[in-house]
């Protein structure tokens, strides 16, 4: 059985909506409760607004009144929507609106012992790659002298390690890393300044190596799945991913804070299958009654991450493969609700 699965899990076949999809991605996983029982004081998630922000932080809420404890929860961003501001008050979390890149700002934001950096900037990075440095590398050590005495997950990215061979188990945390392209360098970037910051001012720092995670509206699944009902071709040379339900990696997340400290403490999230390209487009294929359309050939490398050693710290993830590709062939050719904004994820040259 896959490290995903669980035998007395039961998953709805259908995610009905955006309402739906929302409280699965928030519903709390077992150590998430548990990370908030041990954990005292508040948490703050900076960057909240993103893809990711708004269910990790409603996790939050939800796994701290699960667990009996009293204390805040805050959401911070600029918030250049009012309805996501406005969602997040509805659920419990407080919102602070703020321009991280503003130091002074950030100088007078509340003091939280748990922060949960999500900050960064990764699209429209080729040809303003100075901001995408300022957020990825720079914003870190103004978060770090702000928030010296908290624990600190801060969210990275597996594009640090760059490709490795398809089929050995992906990259693991002790890798050296192989930054390609600005974005990925920025991001190695951002990761020396916290582990700076942890070497030389104690604070603690959990480092979370991202790759890939989904849901209905966005990701690798969601890419695949939209090209092959629309009959658009599907490039085979980036072959192989490793994909996330993005509820797991929520609660890995928050249970992370629980492993910050001194020097940084580093671990992938990422699920336990290999996946292949070509396998998962044959699915989509076969449940839109549409053979996939595709073009080249798998290379022999990827971008893989092995996430055995977050499994055994932070929980397995608990949602299947097979279950990711069950919910989104059904989202998609419902029609349901997209970002609208490519992973990219076929990229070889770090250029996003």
């Amino acid at each position: 059985m896959s490290a995903a699965s669980s035998p007395s899990t039961s998953w709805p076949a259908s995610i009905v909506d955006e309402a739906a999809l929302d409280d699965l991605l928030s519903t709390p996983t077992p150590a998430a409760v548990d990370a908030m029982r041990s954990l005292r004081g508040d948490v703050i998630v900076l960057g909240v607004a993103g893809k990711m922000g708004p269910t990790l932080a409603r996790m939050v809420r939800r796994a701290t009144d699960l667990a009996g404890v009293t204390r805040r929860v805050i959401g911070v961003s600029r918030f250049t929507e009012a309805a996501h501001e406005e969602a997040l008050r509805r659920v419990g979390v407080d919102t602070i609106r703020c321009d991280l890149l503003d130091e002074s700002a950030v100088a007078a934001l509340p003091d939280a012992p748990n922060v949960i950096y999500m900050a960064g900037r990764k699209f429209g990075s080729s040809g303003l790659e100075s901001l995408t440095w300022a957020m990825n590398a720079w914003l870190p050590a103004v978060v770090c002298k702000r928030y010296a005495e908290s624990r600190i997950a801060a969210f990275s990215t597996g594009n640090v390690y760059g490709l490795t061979p398809a089929g050995r188990g992906g990259s693991r945390e002790d890798d050296v890393p192989a930054p390609v392209g600005e974005y990925a360098m920025s991001c190695l970037g951002r990761e020396r300044m916290f582990e700076h910051f942890s070497r030389t001012h104690g604070t603690r720092v959990a480092m979370l190596r991202l790759n890939y995670a989904t849901e209905m509206r966005y990701g690798l699944l969601v890419d695949l799945a939209r090209k092959v009902l629309a009959g658009a071709p599907v490039d085979l040379a980036m072959g192989y991913a490793n994909v996330i339900w993005q509820g797991d990696a929520n609660g890995m997340a928050i249970t992370s804070l629980l492993h910050a400290h001194t020097p940084s403490y580093v671990v992938n999230l990422a699920g336990p299958d290999e996946l292949s390209v070509r396998a998962v487009c044959t699915a989509f294929g076969e449940r839109f009654s549409k053979p996939p359309v595709f073009v080249g050939a798998e290379a022999p490398d990827a971008l893989l991450s092995n996430g055995t050693k977050g499994w055994a710290d932070l929980g397995a993830p608990e949602v299947p493969l097979s279950q990711l590709i069950d919910w989104t062939a059904d989202w998609v050719a419902r029609g349901g609700a997209s970002l609208g904004k490519p992973t990219h994820f076929e990229s070889r040259d770090g250029r996003f």
